[in-house]
């Protein structure tokens, strides 16, 4: 029991008179995944990937089994605000981060690690210096006048608008993503703004993506459309979880608000298909810190735990595992003393292990028990059997569950229970 409160085929250059073996690595399937999302610019002002290459063991103690890179490519110029979003050259590294043999290491040297990598991929729009514009301006969405626009209904005044109805243009875009994977070994892409691509490219992108001999992919979505995971996406966002559990912690909504939230975003979702769960991400963590936005250490762990076990999908943004606060501005670098909290990073190491020990909190039948103040339920599958009931509010609360056994839970403690019968 956890009981806290207050308190495919891969292409690996070897430096062997040319030669190169390939080796199989393993991707976990989406409802196994517990995913770290890295920031190079938490990591070093300059060459960040030498930096997390330093970092992989203790991101490995951490417990996840994927690293998603936020976008690594080259950075347009022309109209910059220094987005990593702002894409110059799908093939080409972004040299503040090192080059592309530092970031070959990096991957190498996470597989080893069982560490699966997946790129940030930006498939809406491109720099407005990208060769592409000079090369084939047809491929850019244009306005009224003739003009090449930025995404409409955004303030993305940096990037220049694809225009999906070119076929050349997703063939080249789709190229670029098999360049990653066949060359430089990575695992999958999490895929930008996927709600404002067409359900027809991400199609045929998928299917071209998983048709490459003997590879296992893992591809996310950013989006909340359903029809990603019919295009042949593993995973998408749950945002509407994440906007059910601010109103539970701002507005003091009912806790079966989640419950709620939950089965609406599962509603119609294979199995085996997964909405990524989160309490912070690199969008969010530019407002604000987990810890800030739920007002505590121990708030932003409830909301947490409560988030990542009622059904899986567990992301953790880099400096989330040591409590930073205030935001991070992914524009710029944003120093992070890794060894800052210790005890938090201890917890959130035993929460993973946990979750990963037990296929009852990915996979299990839910079973609810609704309360207005705590979070409580069972997952079940096999002979596995997990109780979790966390407090999500500011005060003393007594509950009791089916079994009998009754609980004084302190504000915002959780108890994690391992029920199963060996």
């Amino acid at each position: 029991m956890i009981r806290k409160s207050l308190l495919t085929i891969i292409l690996m250059l070897l430096a062997f008179a040319g030669c190169s073996v390939n080796v199989q690595h393993h991707v976990p399937e989406a409802r196994d995944v517990a995913m770290y999302q890295i920031n190079p610019r938490v990591f070093a002002a300059e060459h960040s990937f030498k930096a997390i290459t330093g970092q992989l063991d203790l991101i490995q103690e951490l417990g996840v089994n994927v690293l998603w890179f936020m976008p690594i490519y080259e950075i347009g110029q022309e109209n910059s605000v220094n987005s990593p979003y702002c894409i110059k050259d799908y093939t080409s590294v972004n040299p503040e981060f090192g080059t592309i043999e530092d970031f070959d290491v990096l991957v190498n040297e996470a597989h080893k690690r069982g560490l699966s990598v997946i790129l940030d991929w930006v498939a809406n729009h491109t720099s407005w210096d990208c060769a592409w514009l000079d090369e084939n301006p047809e491929w850019y969405t244009r306005d009224s006048l003739g003009n090449v626009t930025h995404p409409a209904g955004t303030g993305w005044k940096d990037v220049a608008d694809l225009d999906f109805s070119n076929q050349d243009m997703r063939n080249a875009m789709i190229e670029d993503m098999k360049y990653w994977i066949i060359e430089h070994n990575v695992d999958g892409f999490r895929c930008d703004a996927a709600d404002y691509v067409p359900f027809d490219f991400w199609k045929q992108a998928v299917s071209e993506l998983r048709a490459i001999p003997d590879r296992t992919l893992l591809l996310l979505a950013e989006g909340q459309r359903k029809d990603h995971f019919d295009a042949g996406f593993d995973m998408n966002y749950a945002w509407g979880f994440l906007a059910a559990m601010r109103k539970v912690f701002r507005r003091n909504a009912p806790v079966t608000a989640l419950i709620e939230a939950d089965l609406r975003e599962y509603e119609g979702v294979e199995p085996e298909k997964v909405k990524l769960r989160f309490t912070t991400n690199h969008d969010e963590a530019v407002r604000r810190s987990a810890v800030d936005e739920f007002g505590g250490e121990r708030q932003a762990m409830a909301a947490f735990v409560a988030t990542v076990f009622i059904r899986g999908g567990m992301l953790i943004y880099d400096s989330q595992e040591v409590g930073f606060r205030g935001g991070i501005d992914f524009f710029r670098h944003v120093p992070v003393d890794w060894t800052s909290n210790p005890e938090y990073r201890e917890e959130y190491k035993s929460l993973v292990k946990f979750y990963n020990g037990h296929p009852a909190v990915r996979k299990g039948r839910l079973v609810t028990y609704p309360h207005d103040d705590v979070l409580m339920f069972e997952r079940v599958f096999e002979n596995d059997h997990v109780f979790v009931a966390v407090n999500l509010r500011d005060r003393d609360v007594k509950v009791s569950d089916m079994s009998g056994n009754t609980w004084y839970l302190r504000p915002f403690e959780y108890v994690i229970e391992d029920r199963s019968k060996n």
